[in-house]
């Protein structure tokens, strides 16, 4: 077996055991373009060798996906896929563990209508309702990792000769989920360990708001009574543990839906509905998005912010330093679970009930009434860079420095 393989497999070994964290009996679900089937192979493999009882694949191919966006009828895009979401809630209600695995091409749907792709994602979402809540809530163990593909490759290297693209980007992807010459498993063992210490640092804080200042950036993000910070490692409802993004550098918590003022300006381009968003603002009073503006993308950022009410509003505010193994790379990978593990970000869209004491039990009305934002949607962006400075505000009024040049400033 040659080095890649060998990389190969641990990465495998990985997504099952500390990603989706597979027990014994239990059924565990992939979601895999048709690209990363001798990667799925080995992860379907990997998964029966812990104990799984079953492993149910659903393959998704991107040129089958670009020809139904190009050809299909328009009645097409509003067809509601019940039949998908009624089987995956069904199988997460019953204890099923959820693995995503993307190699997203940034500009799939370039020249689609803008319609066609805001239709299908509101079905999907609206169809997906009762699955996304369990999912926000931590019922189910669910995790995302990310291979390469050749449009993806390209658009990350493209100075790079064209037999030389997918070879470096699979090198990249093995660093940032610390695959190597190390034992990676312990090795994430003890990354989640540091995340988890500064996400209780700050829960002791108790902090008031947040005061982000950076070029093109002044924002205050009030925080909830009772918020939680948290960290790359989850619970879900069966007391397993289980990481949804690998990579992950990030420290998270829910913004009060009420309580966001001021002007936030990107950092990266965001990838979205298959077109990307670049060199944008948005702007917030009393939590609601009352303007926008984008350098590219303004249609699709539009489409966004115009999914429901939801979306009008934040549901998520997560710290990651500027000086991380993501961002040391100084590449851009045109990928959010990349991308904003190299930069603090924000999400538009829907709040993680996790992130609130006893917010796991609450009813979405419950939830709703403690300052929570709900949505059909949840989409980071990314705002971070070595120039942001954050202050942290207690109830007193006192200011305390979170991050300074972009880094943790204790």
């Amino acid at each position: 077996m040659n080095s890649f393989e060998k990389k190969l497999q641990q990465y495998a070994a990985l997504a099952v055991q500390v990603g989706v964290n597979v027990h014994q009996g239990q059924t565990l679900v992939v979601n895999a373009p048709i690209s990363a089937a001798h990667f799925v192979r080995l992860i379907v493999k990997e998964a029966y060798s812990v104990g799984a009882k079953l492993v149910k694949v659903n393959w998704s191919d991107e040129t089958v996906t670009r020809i139904h966006y190009d050809l299909a009828p328009d009645e097409a895009f509003s067809i509601e896929p019940k039949w998908f979401a009624g089987e995956m809630t069904e199988l997460v209600e019953n204890g099923a563990a959820v693995l995503h695995v993307i190699a997203e091409n940034p500009d799939l749907l370039n020249g689609v209508p803008q319609e066609r792709i805001v239709t299908t994602q509101k079905v999907r979402a609206k169809a997906l309702e009762k699955y996304r809540e369990y999912q926000m809530a931590d019922k189910f163990s669910w995790s995302i990792v990310a291979v390469p593909s050749a449009e993806w490759a390209a658009k990350v290297f493209p100075d790079l000769p064209e037999n030389e693209q997918v070879e470096k980007l699979w090198d990249v992807i093995f660093k940032t989920v610390r695959i190597g010459d190390q034992d990676a498993v312990a090795e994430w063992k003890s990354h989640l360990q540091n995340l988890d210490s500064r996400a209780e640092l700050l829960n002791s804080k108790k902090y008031k708001k947040l005061h982000y200042t950076a070029p093109g950036t002044d924002l205050t993000i009030e925080l909830p009574e009772g918020h939680l910070w948290v960290s790359g490692g989850s619970i879900n409802e069966q007391g397993h543990v289980f990481v949804a993004n690998m990579p992950t550098e990030e420290v998270f918590t829910a913004p009060l839906k009420t309580g966001v003022n001021g002007t936030v300006r990107s950092t990266k381009p965001l990838s979205y509905g298959g077109n990307l968003i670049d060199g944008f603002s948005i702007t917030f009073e009393n939590g609601r998005i009352v303007d926008y503006t984008a350098e590219q993308g303004l249609e699709a950022l539009k489409s966004l912010v115009e999914m429901d009410e939801g979306a009008h509003y934040l549901g998520e505010v997560a710290l990651v330093p500027h000086q991380s193994p993501i961002s040391d790379t100084n590449i851009l990978f045109f990928n959010t679970l990349f991308d904003e593990n190299a930069s603090n970000h924000l999400a538009i869209g829907n709040a993680y009930a996790f992130c609130l004491e006893g917010g796991k039990t609450m009813s979405q009305q419950q939830l709703a009434e403690s300052g929570l934002n709900s949505s059909l949607t949840h989409v980071d962006f990314m705002i971070g860079s070595g120039e942001m400075d954050i202050n942290g505000v207690t109830a007193d009024g006192t200011e305390e420095p979170i991050f300074r040049k972009g880094n943790w400033a204790f």
